[in-house]
């Protein structure tokens, strides 16, 4: 028996009132809403058959558009085996790259919430931030981040994934595997960004101690390592006050966690040099995936017209040292001994630069000009303490010669304040 629906239902009362007279086709249309075409259809069907006439054809008969049973528990069987624990996108996007098997996100979350291995999750009442558009352009605010997470999945050691992406096109500029957040790796992620796709106008980073100083009692803080790298090259860096503020990349983060752990498990990866070799390809797919259209074509980025000499002694961490009189000066335990021969008046008591590059190199400079210079062990350069009373032989020979307390000397017999009673002799009870 096919029951017939609310909607149905109340036609029925319409259609009498036409069959009485009482009201025109027309009336009648516009009362169901329908055409006056289709008002006479189902006039027509109401005196042949009845209430029946007016229920809908397809009810109760199998859809047109229902999936193959065979081919439902094929993918369902693959998804199980091979990515149960993916999420019914990627796990879609899965099916169609490895098995070339076509299925929309929601059949496969069906299937999925059918074998157990998808739940849906109730969506928490999310704080309002006000909007704020895209860059008009590529290149003109490049948002960056480190993701610190179990990237290997417990195959290898947990690590932080430096993220570059665009602002204007969502897509991902550079991607660097790193033990932990350091001033270094983002300068060697920056230095392999500018090599590949030029100076970018602008860096959009967290309030982290790597990018800003804390001002405190100091008015004029001194720049960070990388913040005076920055302002070498020309680039412009904002911190910014809160996570939702720099969403895209934080967005971006979770879809890496999501979909790059992944990617590294079926591909192998189990350590960080293996990944940073391999990360290049992923990109391209992840930006042809993910990545949008520019409002205006034109790309901001400046190519970096120096040498790579030169970049690398800018993304160097810089320190400053005072010459002593020997021209020399000491720097992570080592004694640097300049060699200038005709300067050293002039060097003498001057300030110098030693630029310790990514790679470990040291560079002394002076005015920015390089200085030779010769690294030495600070332990061939400091004499080891000496002990003063051993230079007079009289005197280590009385405190050799000096008296000792005996065994039965009060000092040797003491017990301490926990006794009852201090015996003096050894013979008093």
């Amino acid at each position: 028996m096919i029951t017939m629906s609310t909607r149905e239902e109340g036609r029925i009362g319409v259609l009498e009132q036409v069959l009485l007279g009482k009201l025109s086709q027309s009336q009648a249309a516009r009362l169901l809403e329908v055409s006056v075409r289709q008002m006479r259809r189902l006039q027509r069907r109401y005196e042949a058959q009845g209430g029946a006439g007016l229920v809908h054809k397809l009810r109760g008969q199998v859809s047109n558009r229902q999936l193959d049973v065979d081919l439902a528990l094929h993918a369902q069987q693959l998804i199980t085996a091979h990515y149960p624990d993916f999420g019914p996108t990627l796990a879609s996007e899965m099916l169609v790259q490895h098995h070339n098997i076509v299925l929309s996100v929601e059949s496969v979350r069906t299937l999925m919430v059918r074998a157990g291995l998808w739940r849906a999750k109730r969506k928490r009442q999310k704080s309002i931030h006000p909007m704020r558009e895209r860059r008009a352009s590529r290149g003109e605010l490049i948002q960056i981040d480190g993701s610190p997470h179990d990237w290997f999945e417990g195959r290898g050691p947990r690590c932080t994934l430096l993220v570059f992406i665009d602002d204007a096109t969502s897509e991902v500029m550079a991607l660097h595997f790193t033990p932990t957040e350091t001033t270094a790796a983002y300068m060697q992620t920056l230095r392999d960004y500018i090599l590949l796709h030029g100076l970018p106008a602008c860096l959009y980073s967290d309030r982290h101690s790597i990018f800003c100083t804390s001002k405190g009692a100091d008015d004029n803080p001194l720049p960070t390592q990388f913040a005076r790298a920055l302002n070498r090259l020309g680039i412009e860096g904002i911190q910014a006050s809160s996570p939702q503020a720099k969403g895209r990349v934080e967005r971006a983060n979770q879809t890496l966690q999501d979909r790059l752990t992944k990617a590294l498990r079926l591909a192998g990866i189990n350590d960080i040099a293996a990944a940073n070799a391999w990360v290049g390809g992923y990109i391209e797919q992840h930006n042809k995936r993910f990545a949008v259209a520019a409002c205006h074509p034109h790309d901001a980025h400046v190519q970096y017209l120096e040498t790579r000499s030169q970049l690398d002694l800018i993304l160097a961490h810089h320190f400053e040292r005072l010459l002593s009189k020997t021209l020399s000066c000491q720097f992570r335990g080592q004694v640097l001994q300049i060699s200038a021969p005709g300067q050293q008046r002039r060097l003498v008591g001057q300030t110098v630069q030693i630029m310790e590059q990514l790679d470990g190199r040291l560079v002394v400079c002076y005015k920015e000009k390089m200085l030779d210079y010769q690294a030495c062990d600070r332990a061939r350069y400091v004499k080891p303490p000496v002990d003063s009373k051993a230079l007079n032989p009289r005197v280590q020979t009385a405190l050799n010669e000096r008296p000792r307390p005996t065994k039965a000397h009060p000092w040797k017999r003491w017990v301490g304040p926990a006794s009852s009673a201090w015996n003096p002799s050894p013979t008093q009870p």
